[in-house]
C-alpha cells in the first residue's frame, strides 16, 4: 500500500508513476485526495464533538439534579452524544473507502525502471548459457514425459480435471530431488533459513502480501461452516489456499518491530501452491507451464531501505546459481514499468530456455517491494535503540519453480531417442541416475 500522506502531498507526482505503469484513472487519484480531505475534517469533528461532551459532563456533575438546569443538560449531552456518534460513524465510512482505494493503487515503479506499458519495452539484462543446439526436431516436455512414462495428464484429469499432472516413477523423484537440491543450496550456500509453512492462511495474511483484493479471482478460497470455524478459532476469517510461499513467509513478521542488528532476514521455503489461473483460459493449456497446483522453492529477504536495492540483486543472484548449477541456458529481463507486477517497484524475471517452444519462458519473478507490503502488514525495524520505528523493505523471488524447472530439464537435456541426461548436479538427488529413460 502506499504511503496516504506522501500520495495526498504529492498527487502529480504519484499521477505520474502510476502513469507510467499504464494506470491512468485520475478519478482514483481525484476520490484518495477528497477522501483524505473528508477524514482528516471528520477526525477534527469528532475530537472537537469529544471534548464539548467532556465539558458538558463536568458541567452537569455540578448542577443541582433537581433542577431545571440539570435536566436541560443532561439533554444537551445526550444530543451531543448522539452527535458524536454520528460522527465516528462517518469517519469509520470515509476511512474504509478510502481504505479500499488505497488497496487497489498499484505500487510506484523505482525511478530507473524502464519506461514502457508492456513486454516488448521489457530489457535483457544478460544472456547465460549457450542455447543446446540439438540436431533432431525437439520435442516439448508433454510428449517427452508421456513417451518416458514420468508425466500423466490423462489420470490427473480423471482425478481432479484440468491444469493438473500426475508425476510418476522417475518424474516423481525428479520433482522431489530438485526441492531437496535447490533448498540445500539456499540454505548451506547462501545463508537462508529454511520455512516450512502452512500452506492455508488468513486473509489478512493474503491482503498483507498484496494478493487481496487485487487478484481474488487468482485465489482459493476455502469453504467452511460456523462450527468448524468456531473450533478452530480463526475469527471469522476467510481462509485461503496459497499460490505462493511468499504469503506466509513474508508474514511470519507482521505487526512486529524488529531490530536493526536482525536484519537483513532470509528464508527459503518449499511449498505447494495453487492458483486459479483466473482469466487465462487458452493459455499454456499444454503440459506443465501453468497450471492450478504446482511446487515451488521461494525466497524472501527483510531488510533496511537503504539495503534493499543490493539485497534484489543478491536474490535474483541466489535464483540464477540454481540454473547455472544445472548447466541449463537462461536470460534475465528487467520488467518495465508496465509490465511489472501490482505490488512491484522494480522486477527482474529469469527465463529459462525451452527447446520445445522455442523461447524463454519465465521461471522465477525476483521483486522489490519497498515498504508496499510492509505498510499493509505493519512490518516494522528499529534503527537503533532510540529512533521510531520505520518501514521495512521486502524482497522475494522464486528459487525455483520446480515443475517449470522439471521441465526445462526434460527439453534442454533431451537426447535423439527420446531418453533425457539428468545434469550432473542434480544426480546425488536421484539416486545417481544418470540418464532417464523407459522402463
Amino acid at each position: 500500500m502506499l504511503d496516504l500522506r506522501f500520495v495526498t502531498e504529492h498527487l502529480d507526482e504519484v499521477r505520474a508513476g502510476l502513469a507510467r505503469r499504464g494506470f491512468t484513472d485520475a478519478n482514483v487519484l481525484d476520490a484518495v485526495a477528497s477522501l483524505a480531505e473528508r477524514r482528516k475534517h471528520a477526525i477534527v469533528a469528532v475530537e472537537q464533538k469529544r471534548a464539548e461532551r467532556n465539558e458538558a459532563t463536568q458541567a452537569m456533575a455540578k448542577a443541582d439534579k433537581s433542577s431545571s438546569e440539570f435536566q436541560a443538560r443532561r439533554e444537551s449531552l445526550r444530543a451531543l452524544g448522539d452527535e458524536a456518534k454520528r460522527l465516528e460513524a462517518e469517519r469509520v465510512t470515509v476511512e474504509a473507502e478510502l481504505e479500499d482505494l488505497m488497496l487497489h493503487l498499484p505500487n510506484l515503479p523505482a525511478d530507473d525502471v524502464p519506461e514502457g506499458l508492456d513486454e516488448h519495452a521489457n530489457v535483457v539484462r544478460r544472456v547465460v548459457g549457450e542455447i543446446p543446439n540439438l540436431e533432431f526436431t525437439p520435442k516439448d516436455h508433454v510428449d517427452l514425459g508421456v513417451g518416458l512414462d514420468i508425466l500423466d495428464f490423462d489420470r490427473a484429469i480423471k482425478v481432479s480435471g484440468a491444469r493438473f499432472v500426475v508425476l510418476k516413477g522417475m518424474g516423481s523423484r525428479l520433482e522431489r530431488g530438485l526441492m531437496q537440491f535447490m533448498l540445500d543450496t539456499h540454505v548451506d550456500e547462501h545463508g537462508y533459513t529454511e520455512i516450512w509453512p502452512p500452506v492455508i492462511v488468513k486473509d489478512d495474511a493474503m491482503r498483507g502480501t498484496s494478493q487481496l483484493p487485487k487478484f481474488a479471482k487468482d485465489a482459493f478460497r476455502i469453504a467452511k461452516d460456523a462450527d468448524w470455524e468456531a473450533e478452530n478459532e480463526v475469527g471469522g476469517h476467510d481462509l485461503y489456499l496459497i499460490p505462493t510461499a511468499e504469503v506466509p513467509v513474508t508474514n511470519l513478521h507482521a505487526g512486529e518491530i524488529l531490530e536493526r542488528e536482525q536484519l537483513p532476514i532470509a528464508y527459503a521455503a518449499y511449498t505447494a501452491c495453487f492458483r486459479s489461473e483466473a482469466g487465462s483460459h487458452g493459455k499454456d493449456t499444454r503440459g506443465m507451464i501453468r497450471q492450478h497446483q504446482f511446487d515451488k522453492v521461494e525466497l524472501v529477504r527483510l531488510c533496511a531501505p537503504e539495503d534493499a536495492e543490493a539485497q534484489h540483486l543478491l536474490l535474483t543472484s541466489h535464483a540464477e546459481a540454481i540454473l547455472q548449477k544445472l548447466g541449463l541456458a537462461y536470460r534475465v529481463i528487467e520488467l518495465c514499468a508496465g509490465d511489472m507486477g501490482f505490488a512491484a517497484k522494480r522486477c527482474f524475471d529469469i527465463e529459462v530456455w525451452l527447446p520445445g517452444q522455442n523461447a524463454y519462458r519465465e521461471i522465477s519473478s525476483c521483486s522489490w517491494f519497498g515498504d508496499f507490503q510492509a505498510r499493509r502488514m505493519m512490518a516494522r525495524y528499529r534503527p537503533s535503540t532510540n529512533d521510531k520505528p520505520r518501514l521495512l523493505h521486502t524482497i522475494n523471488g522464486s528459487g525455483l519453480a520446480i515443475g517449470r524447472t522439471l521441465v526445462a530439464i526434460l527439453e534442454q537435456y533431451q537426447q535423439a531417442d527420446g531418453s533425457v541426461v539428468v545434469p550432473e548436479a542434480l544426480r546425488p538427488y536421484v539416486g545417481g541416475r544418470g540418464r532417464i529413460t523407459r522402463d
